[in-house]
């Protein structure tokens, strides 16, 4: 058997046993381990990690050795894919030659067996028919808490309203990418294309679109030599197929030290790429993660918008407590109480629930009086955060953080020491970072951010 024969043949056989077909990073196992490559050089090639293709390769043997009722693995993948072949060309002859008799009276013929027969059925009712997905970026979903509002008003913002771009926000550890990744798992099917790109210190615009059109032009053709031709602008495989892309901790683009959703020198690019997204005819969809937001996104707009923000709420009491049930505190006294101070941030309880234990699991004697626990882990989440706030900002915080109750812009204003012109701009930068909270009229901190604010910004 050929590359091309052993991959098609093992993509029916992962269809049949998932309802997916391969992606890129499985082709690239399966492709690197017929030309007798280590793990170690597919993923030099791949340009991810080594764990990664281990994990793939691992989970394609299991696929396969289940499917195929024998062991597989990288040293006999070939030849458990000629035993499969040479099975299938042999029951096709026996059923050939059982719809004649031998005088020569010929039954009708049964139909020739479809190329793909395992995906007749799904392939006449999957839409779209064929999926191209690299998620290898995408982390594990690990243990989820019920996100059933938001994950409910994300679908309906990209499968109905066809949002083009969605930025999904909220401060550090509220479980933007838990959320991100359960969404990806449960829609990715409607899409021809999907990927998952973590943005790191270094990606600028022009190694973002050539990754993005390497995927979509090697998708197209996997198994086609490279050839001259010129690969299509980005824009026009967004236009041809129905892609969802996912760009995580999109604030990595950003400046330090600057108000919110300012682009660092070298990423300026992006601006004019996102409103290109926006305002363009298209059919695909960008989701973008991160505590900042491109300026460019509104924070607030009308329903008709091809975009839109979603910020990301702390989890109601239920959800919570089975946080805190995870950690060995379930028996703890007035936990709402607990889970509301810590305003149902998932990382945030993990971090108090995990110091509580340490400590003993003496929780109704740490938690008196409404103490506020800070684990050094808490703050060191806080501290990324707040690191990248403007100097001015940092003024506005800690007048907050001196206000015991809800204050209102008048009573800010008052203030002789910020411009006021600096402290509008500054609060609605701190609006977009979700480090202060509008509600009404007025504007205030949460208790855990205000007790790290006093502690270390006074």
């Amino acid at each position: 058997m050929n590359l091309k024969e052993v991959l098609k043949l093992a993509d029916e056989i992962v269809f049949t046993k998932t309802g997916q077909h391969l992606d890129d990073l499985q082709t690239a196992v399966l492709r690197g381990t017929l030309q007798r490559e280590t793990y170690k050089q597919i993923a030099k090639e791949f340009d991810c990690s080594e764990s990664s293709v281990r994990n793939a390769g691992s989970e394609l043997w299991r696929i396969l050795s289940e499917e195929l009722g024998e062991e597989v693995n990288k040293s006999n993948l070939r030849a458990a894919m000629e035993r499969v072949q040479n099975s299938n060309i042999l029951n096709f002859a026996q059923n050939v030659s059982g719809s004649f008799n031998i005088c020569g009276e010929s039954r009708h013929p049964p139909d020739l067996p479809n190329s793909h027969p395992p995906n007749q059925e799904a392939s006449n009712t999957q839409s779209p028919q064929t999926l191209h997905q690299d998620l290898s970026e995408m982390p594990d979903l690990g243990a989820f808490y019920d996100r059933t509002s938001e994950l409910d008003t994300l679908k309906t913002l990209i499968l109905q309203q066809r949002c083009r771009l969605i930025a999904l926000t909220g401060i550090s550890g509220i479980g933007k990418t838990a959320l991100a990744a359960q969404l990806v798992q449960q829609i990715k099917h409607e899409f021809e294309y999907a990927i998952w790109c973590s943005l790191d210190q270094s990606y600028t615009l022009d190694k973002f679109q050539q990754q993005l059109i390497q995927f979509f032009s090697e998708s197209e053709n996997p198994d086609s030599l490279p050839t001259n031709q010129k690969p299509l602008p980005l824009i026009k495989y967004l236009q041809n197929y129905r892609c969802l892309v996912v760009l995580d901790d999109i604030h990595n683009l950003f400046s330090s030290g600057e108000f919110a959703g300012k682009y660092k020198p070298g990423y300026e690019d992006y601006r004019f790429f996102l409103k290109q997204i926006e305002q363009l005819s298209h059919q695909s969809c960008f989701l973008l993660i991160g505590w900042e937001q491109p300026r460019e996104v509104p924070h607030y707009q009308s329903s008709n918008d091809p975009i839109c923000t979603l910020q990301i709420p702390g989890l109601d009491i239920p959800a919570a407590r089975e946080i805190l049930r995870d950690y060995g505190l379930a028996a703890i006294e007035n936990d709402s109480a607990l889970i509301s101070r810590y305003q149902g941030n998932p990382l945030w309880l993990q971090t108090v629930a995990t110091l509580i234990q340490e400590l003993g699991g003496c929780a109704h004697e740490i938690l008196l009086d409404d103490t506020i626990l800070l684990p050094e882990r808490l703050k060191d989440i806080l501290q990324q955060q707040c690191d990248r706030v403007s100097e001015i900002e940092k003024q506005v915080l800690s007048l907050l953080a001196q206000a015991s109750e809800p204050i209102n812009l008048a009573k800010l204003l008052e203030n002789r020491l910020i411009l006021p012109s600096y402290l509008l701009n500054a609060m609605q930068s701190l609006c977009r970072r979700c480090l202060i909270e509008k509600q009404a009229e007025f504007y205030r901190m949460q208790p855990v951010l205000r007790q790290y604010i006093n502690s270390t910004l006074m």
